[in-house]
């Protein structure tokens, strides 16, 4: 068995041929770029990848600065890895095993973005930003497919114009446009909304940094979707619409990101009285 292993090792970069098997396990790019660097940040730090244990991996786990999302997010990366090394011989264990489960934190990862913060950003930025914004904040998407959006993915019905949205882990959905954003949208050349290196359209990064450079303070294009979630749920008290909208799997995350006013919670209390 070690003799086989030695061979493994020499014979692949294990980094490669572990993201070829991500890209042959059909994953969603933006899946394989996260994770792919996740692992050459934590290949800096350990450069013998396949003699790491279970401590080395527990210790990269405890970095004070990371909210538990974030380490969520490498444990994945790192189970994935180790369980690939381990099925494919080039491991004789998998020290990932060892590692406990890192529970959901159910705090809010971020506050929704203040109307008067996107309200300047739209003001102070060029039109193919203020139609980042828009899709943002009034049609809860991601950086990522906003990074996407197509004009083959415009849909006219008797109600109107809706979006075919390209979202995480290749899931798509249909989510209605409000007839300004379809305008601005209609009006674009056909392709790609936002032209770019990556296949012909901006990336997801980039976007998320266009983002961030045009609102105030620390609001990220991320909080424009918590500022949708939220409204859109304290106007209709439906939170399978917005899970729908936001193209959650679970609803268990769609909480999370909607904000619950105090005097909604003191009316609870209250009724209850």
């Amino acid at each position: 068995m070690t003799n086989v292993i030695a061979l493994n090792r020499s014979a692949m970069n294990p980094l490669t041929a572990w993201r070829n098997w991500l890209i042959a396990s059909d994953l969603s790019p933006q899946t394989i770029r996260l994770r792919t660097y996740q692992m050459r940040r934590f290949a800096e730090h350990h450069p013998d990848l396949l003699a790491v244990t279970a401590t080395h991996l527990t210790n990269w786990l405890a970095r004070p600065d990371w909210s538990t999302e974030t380490r969520r997010s490498q444990l994945s990366a790192l189970r994935s890895f180790y369980g690939w090394a381990y099925a494919s011989g080039l491991t004789a264990t998998d020290p990932s095993r060892l590692l406990a489960r890192i529970r959901s934190s159910r705090k809010r990862v971020r506050y929704p973005a203040p109307e008067g913060a996107i309200q300047m950003a739209l003001a102070t930025s060029d039109s193919r930003t203020q139609l980042m914004i828009l899709l943002g904040y009034r049609e809860a998407l991601r950086r990522g497919e906003i990074a996407v959006v197509h004009s083959d993915d415009l849909i006219e019905d008797l109600a109107g114009w809706s979006l075919v949205v390209h979202g995480k882990g290749r899931r798509d959905r249909i989510i209605p446009l409000a007839d300004d954003i379809a305008a601005r949208l209609r009006s674009l050349p056909r392709g790609w909304a936002f032209p770019g290196q990556v296949d012909g359209h901006l990336s997801a990064g980039h976007v998320g940094v266009l983002l961030s450079r045009a609102l105030p303070a620390h609001w990220t294009g991320h909080t424009l979707r918590h500022r949708w979630a939220t409204t859109a749920y304290s106007r209709t008290g439906d939170i399978r619409a917005v899970q729908e909208v936001l193209g959650h799997a679970s609803v268990a995350t769609t909480q999370i990101y909607v904000e619950i006013p105090d005097e909604a919670l003191r009316a609870a209390v209250n009724a209850a009285a």
